[in-house]
């Protein structure tokens, strides 16, 4: 396979984006090469996801995409989806050279050797580790995985099945992949597990993660040109967010004050029957904690609307709420039946429209409260990540970036201006930005100096 080219197609979320750059260090490795078109490439790879039916759909998309290329280079498909429906793609979809789960990636090099098409394996008991990553070209952000798997087993989860259990990745091999991308200029650390605050219990006897954050804080020293401007925290557990864990978001100007926490429900009855681990009470409680220790706090959150058995009085306590908390980000799904999962297999399901119906009320509500939230950053001066060049226009070049109150992919953005004659900024620069006008989901301002 030496020099032979490999295009990578990913889907899903950012894990799996974590698992192509480790897919492509392998290939880069073994001698081969990675391309950014498939009509260029010799093999094309198509790194799936199953989580929820439309996720599923959209890979098969991409599958059938690939398999009328051109150039009909080879096609092999690995990630969530081959992890769980690997003998069903290969009697299905016959253009399949390869299929591969979720951990047989070290395999890779070795897959043209055999005439074997369908690698299946059980979720290993250890980390599965990448001994390199084949970053972007703009790699100015980074995520950075601390644990696999999940042991939470949520009623309508099928993670468990596919990627195992929770397995914490030792504290030194973090930080030693942590330092190697500071060194290679990562300015945004963006930490991914399925469950962040679930790290080191397994590994360690207790929960680690506010020990991590510390250390992590640590590298490159006092130098804001080294090391991380900015540490975000993705996938957190209402349940195991520690005072510890909030006593650090609250002291290291490193970590963004910025939290995603998945909570689903607030119904106790639908969070029950979902088997969370979370109350109605342990939510607004943390919810409180955390807005009193870092009052300019921004919480990410996701609902599922129609989960098997959820009353009209679940969906009003659940609109009520999110009314009530104001949440600065808010995503909302319909729920969506997995085959294998106790709920999916409850024969109280919900009417698909009602179930579409309720996400998309709790949206609209959301649609004003994000709007407000915005509005509320007029006249501020916010630091923002400059992602690229929206347009030029003689005397000012606009760009596009995120505040440290924006995940990328799923969160808002800052669009703002710059005298021509000041120079251009680069992605992964920083600039403070004067906040000018607010929009649903965007800013919009000027910066005040040329960067920072």
């Amino acid at each position: 396979m030496k020099h032979t080219k490999l295009y990578i197609e990913t889907l899903g979320c950012p894990k799996n984006f974590n698992d192509s750059e480790g897919i492509g260090g392998i290939w880069e490795e073994a001698g081969g090469q990675i391309v950014s078109d498939p009509q260029e490439a010799e093999v094309v790879l198509v790194n799936t996801c199953g989580f929820i039916n439309d996720a599923k759909v959209e890979s098969i998309d991409a599958i059938f995409d690939m398999t009328r290329l051109p150039n009909k280079p080879k096609l092999i498909v690995s990630g969530c989806l081959s992890q769980r429906y690997g003998p069903q793609l290969a009697e299905e979809i016959p253009e399949i050279d390869f299929i591969m789960g979720v951990n047989d990636y070290e395999k890779l090099p070795f897959i043209f050797d055999s005439e074997q098409k369908l690698y299946e394996s059980d979720a290993p008991a250890c980390f599965n580790e990448f001994s390199s990553r084949k970053l972007p070209d703009t790699h100015y952000s980074a995520t950075l995985r601390i644990a696999e798997g999940c042991s939470n087993c949520c009623a309508y989860c099928v993670i468990p099945q596919i990627r195992g259990p929770y397995r914490s990745r030792p504290m030194e091999n973090i930080l030693e992949e942590a330092e190697d991308l500071a060194k290679a200029g990562v300015r945004e650390l963006i930490l991914i597990a399925q469950d962040l605050t679930g790290y080191g219990q397994d590994l360690y006897g207790e929960l680690r993660l506010s020990e991590l954050l510390r250390k992590l804080c640590r590298i490159g020293g006092d130098d804001p040109d080294q090391g991380f401007r900015w540490i975000r925290l993705m996938y957190c557990y209402e349940d195991k967010i520690t005072d510890a864990l909030i006593k650090v978001m609250a002291s290291e100007k490193r970590i963004c004050k910025y939290i995603d926490i998945p909570l689903q429900h607030v119904s106790d009855h639908v969070l029950q029957e979902m088997n969370r681990h979370s109350t109605s009470a342990s939510i607004r409680s943390t919810i409180q904690r955390l807005r009193r220790a870092i009052p300019d706090i921004h919480i990410r959150t996701t609902f599922i609307t129609g989960f098997p058995g959820e009353t009209e009085e679940d969906f009003e306590e659940l609109a009520d709420f999110a009314e009530e908390a104001r949440f600065e980000r808010l995503g909302v799904f319909a729920y969506s039946q997995e085959e294998g999962t106790p709920a999916g297999d409850r024969e109280d399901q919900i009417d698909e429209e009602l179930k579409k119906a309720r996400a998309d009320s709790i949206m609209r509500l959301q649609l004003d409260i994000s709007r407000e939230h915005n509005e509320e950053k007029v006249r501020r001066i916010l630091d923002v990540l400059v992602e690229g060049i929206d347009e030029e226009d003689g005397d000012y070049i606009t760009y596009i970036g995120r505040s440290e109150y924006d995940a990328p992919e799923i969160d808002g953005s800052v669009i703002f201006r710059v005298p021509a004659e000041d120079g251009k900024l680069e992605p992964g620069d920083f600039a403070s930005v004067l906040i000018e006008d607010a929009f649903d989901y965007d800013l919009a301002g000027t910066a005040v100096r040329e960067k920072d």
